[in-house]
């Protein structure tokens, strides 16, 4: 420890061409600073999608691969370098655009559907999430069998998120008017009963759920009894 000490010498002895060469060292670095600005983080707007023929060309008519590799660029648009977009930014416009290209490309695509109910319909924003709402319409009604789930979600999403029951109340309707597969569950073909009660028209719920009833198509004992059961229910409050 004492020859540490006695071998240390004093801040006079450094040269001064050392403390020159620091001091320019220093003074160059502050101008660099001043001098130039900090790169800007500029926000990319989500471009419009090309035309299928055009897709199916840079994908080497690999529609499947292409549509899955649109997809997950879709999806991490919002994340840029040095940015994350809120969604309620995006040009959902645009969004749908490529959407209905994914779609296009790989027809039985779930995710796509999945991502515009459950991911973009989820902004609080009542006009976008109505564009989304209006988008998985569309493409339910050109496979109804297989797209209900994604209908079923946006009876829930209008209702409780847009708080547009007559939007909700489309949704229902047209679930129950198309989605007649034997895969479709009851409880999603009779969504439009509960909409029609929540908005206290209990008139129309009864001549739905008598319809029901006497159309034959309910088989499951069960469900035919909640039914009776939930007629029964709604002349009492009547």
């Amino acid at each position: 420890m004492n020859l540490f000490i006695k071998n240390t010498k004093p801040v006079s002895f450094v040269p001064v061409s050392v403390w020159f060469v620091l001091f320019c060292s220093f003074s160059l670095q502050l101008m660099w600073y001043s001098v130039f600005e900090k790169p800007q983080i500029k926000l990319e707007a989500l471009p419009p999608a090309p035309d299928i023929s055009f897709a199916r060309l840079i994908g080497l008519d690999d529609q499947i691969t292409t549509a899955k590799m649109a997809m997950l660029w879709l999806q991490a648009f919002d994340n840029q370098p040095g940015i994350s977009i809120p969604l309620k930014e995006l040009d959902y416009d645009r969004v749908i655009e490529w959407l209905d290209l994914i779609l296009s490309l790989d027809e039985k695509a779930q995710y796509p559907l999945l991502a515009a109910i459950r991911f973009y319909a989820e902004v609080p924003d009542k006009q976008k999430q109505e564009k989304m709402i209006q988008f998985v319409i569309k493409k339910f009604i050109e496979d109804p069998d297989t797209r209900w789930p994604f209908m079923a979600h946006a009876v829930y999403i209008a209702k409780h998120r847009v708080k547009n029951m007559q939007l909700a109340l489309e949704c229902a309707h047209l679930l129950r008017l198309y989605a007649k597969g034997k895969n479709v569950p009851d409880w999603a073909k009779q969504m439009e009963i509960f909409v029609l009660e929540d908005m206290g028209e209990l008139e129309s719920a009864k001549i739905l759920i008598g319809g029901l009833l006497e159309s034959g198509e309910l088989n499951d004992s069960h469900q035919r009894f909640f039914l009776e059961k939930k007629l029964l229910e709604i002349e009492q409050r009547q």
